[in-house]
């Protein structure tokens, strides 16, 4: 009995012990649960009970080179509805339908459903959403979301592309650089039972987000204005097909202008053919170059010291025969005895092939690919392509001959102005680039930033110097004098290809266009045009393109810092049908007595009140075609103006 006592104790223990053991183990790991694991636990709880109303952060935006917005972000909330949390789903359905100008019935329908949560609509108005939300509907959340917003319009619109329906950019700089100016969106925390009813005792939370990035552009806002208006004017007076235009600091590689056309509305791109928005026609566009391309010959003989631009003359009968191959000039007659200067200004296509022939085949080859054609400029531009050049064992005679003025190859408008940059900015062969940097939104901290590359040196600055002379030059006395601006400096050349459609030329279509650069001395900007089968009864470059180029650069002059200097500058020379001109002398200071006795080719208009000439317009040493008007404005006139403010004041 004793021993049955003993073994029952020792049991007893065991068990006790067992107990103890076991309680501890609850206590502790209810301690593991509630304070240790709370928070973990909590959430895991939440994100089985949360319904989110989503609150979306905004995408990033994109600048100008001075901050000028072009692209942003419009308030565009969504609705959402909560059925479990409504007494009255029809009511709400017909209040919300008379907002919105919607089917009750539909409404109706979508909203009564055995669902924790409903979409009803995306991106209303936030006039609207402040109306519904005063109804105060029961269940009834708004979210807030964003559109894409463009001040300019459709400015810029075939570079910078455009977004989807959930703002994730699907062309241009917006698919490009989505990763950057996408943003994480925040949102409410709404905690529900299983049928969408409000937990008691537990509180919304808020659950932050980021914005997106804002992607800094080179483009000068002002220079694409000017450049556009340009291109839209000529595509309307010429009924062109299409047109592009490029312009970009010679000395950087900034791209300041960037323009196809026709252009579209980028909030509304689904309204046009998808072969606008998808083609950037400056980097993707390619075609046979035309005379253009000559600047390359030109300045490939200048640095191989194979010509002597004024020493040298050459004889044009109007062709030259290659082989079996007859290639013409322009001008069937041809030009008779020239220099070699009055080859580059008259664009004549036999002096271009006996430049081309004193360089050499394989030497002309490595040139060219050395000033960046046959390949990608690096721009990064979406949608670049590299153009179509000669391989070294298809350069034969009439190739290596054609090549010399620009025909037979196929170029994009963007090599054709890296390469024309690094021809008069002293040989420096400068990367393209659109994109300047990516900055943090919020905190401005800069996470990506392009520097001016240069990539090479491809003539030395003394040939630089002479191929600048020669183009502006051409300006003055050349195929390009429609270009000219008194006191600017133009330097450029003219192009005129004619298209090739299936491997074939077609009759009567062209591709005209001018390459200029400002000034002339020491070059600041380059500007590209191109118009794509214009309809006018004379199609050359140097009478479509060249006077967009010559008003493109006057007009962005004070924008790019290029002064008004006439030291050093080519007089224009006189051609028959010219309209003749004279430089306006200066008579300000001259009495009106004074004025009577002189004799000027101009017609004087006099303003105002008094004896003395204050001002006139236009100012001295600009040039007025005879029989023009010069305004004068009396010193009285300035006076009498100012006591009429004064009056005006008081009164």
């Amino acid at each position: 009995m004793k021993w049955i006592s003993t073994i029952s104790k020792n049991r007893l223990k065991f068990i006790v012990y067992g107990f103890i053991i076991f309680a501890l183990a609850v206590v502790l790991r209810l301690f593991y649960v509630q304070v240790i694991q709370h928070e973990k636990l909590t959430d895991l709880a939440k994100e089985n009970w949360d319904r989110e109303i989503p609150f979306a952060s905004e995408r990033g935006d994109i600048v100008d080179r001075d901050g000028e917005v072009i692209v942003t972000n419009k308030l565009a909330p969504t609705l959402y509805f909560m059925p479990a949390q409504s007494d009255n789903i029809e009511e709400a359905a017909k209040q919300i339908a008379s907002v919105l100008d919607l089917d009750a019935e539909k409404l109706y329908e979508k909203m009564n459903v055995k669902k924790y949560m409903v979409k009803l609509e995306k991106n209303i108005s936030y006039e609207k959403a402040v109306e519904i939300q005063s109804l105060k509907i029961s269940g009834l959340y708004t979210g807030v979301d964003y559109i894409r917003h463009y001040p300019y319009g459709d400015l810029l619109s075939r570079f910078i592309g455009f977004t989807g329906y959930d703002t994730q950019g699907l062309a241009g700089i917006e698919y490009q650089y989505n990763k950057v100016l996408t943003s994480k969106e925040a949102a409410i925390r709404l905690f529900t039972d299983a049928q969408g009813n409000s937990l008691p005792h537990v509180d919304d939370e808020w659950r932050e987000g980021d914005q997106g990035a804002d992607v800094n552009l080179t483009i000068d806002l002002d220079v694409q204005k000017v450049v556009e208006r340009e291109l839209s004017q000529a595509m309307e007076k010429y009924d062109a097909t299409q047109a592009l235009g490029i312009a970009m600091n010679v000395n950087t590689g900034e791209i300041l202008a960037l323009s196809s056309y026709p252009t579209y509305d980028p909030a509304n791109f689904q309204d046009v053919d998808q072969s606008i928005y998808n083609r950037n026609l400056p980097v993707w566009m390619t075609y046979e170059p035309g005379s253009t391309f000559k600047i390359i010959t030109l300045s490939a003989a200048l640095e191989e010291g194979v010509v002597d631009l004024e020493k040298d003359t050459f004889y044009d009968k109007g062709y030259t025969m290659v082989e079996d191959s007859r290639l013409r000039c322009w001008k069937r007659e041809g030009h008779g005895s020239e220099t070699f200067l009055e080859v580059v200004e008259n664009s004549c296509n036999p002096g271009f092939i006996e430049l081309g022939q004193r360089v050499g085949a394989d030497k002309l080859l490595e040139y060219i690919k050395d000033f960046g054609f046959g390949e990608a400029t690096g721009s990064n531009i979406p949608g670049e392509a590299s153009g179509i050049l000669f391989s070294k064992e298809a350069f034969g005679p009439v190739e290596h001959a054609t090549t010399s003025f620009g025909q037979g190859i196929a170029v994009t408008p963007i090599q054709q102005v890296q390469a024309v940059a690094a021809a008069v900015n002293g040989g420096k062969l400068f990367t393209p680039y659109v994109v300047s940097k990516v900055v943090d939104s919020e905190t401005g901290k800069t996470i990506v930033e392009n520097k001016p590359e240069l990539k090479r040196t491809v003539i030395s600055e003394e040939t630089s110097a002479k191929v600048r002379n020669a183009l502006e030059s051409v300006v003055a006395n050349g195929s390009g004098r429609q270009a000219f601006r008194d006191g600017l400096r133009i330097g450029g050349k003219t192009g005129t290809a004619q298209k090739v459609v299936d491997g074939r030329y077609k009759d009567g279509e062209y591709i005209v266009s001018f390459i200029g650069f400002a000034p002339a001395d020491n070059p600041e900007i380059v500007v590209y045009v191109a118009i794509d089968s214009p309809k006018s009864a004379t199609v050359f470059g140097s009478t479509i393109a060249a006077p967009i180029v010559g008003q493109i650069i006057e007009d962005i002059a004070p924008t790019v810092g290029i002064k008004v200097d006439r030291e050093g500058q080519m007089e224009k020379q006189y051609r028959w049908g010219d309209p003749i001109t004279d430089r306006v002398p200066n008579l300000v200071g001259l009495s009106v007595d004074e004025l009577a006795k002189l004799q000027y080719p101009f017609k004087m208009e006099i303003h105002g009140e008094g004896t003395v000439i204050k001002s006139q317009l236009p100012e001295a040493e600009n040039i007025l075609e005879q029989d023009g008007t010069i305004h004068l404005y009396l010193d009285g006139n300035i006076s009498e103006n100012k006591e009429d403010e004064k009056q005006n004041e008081n009164n």
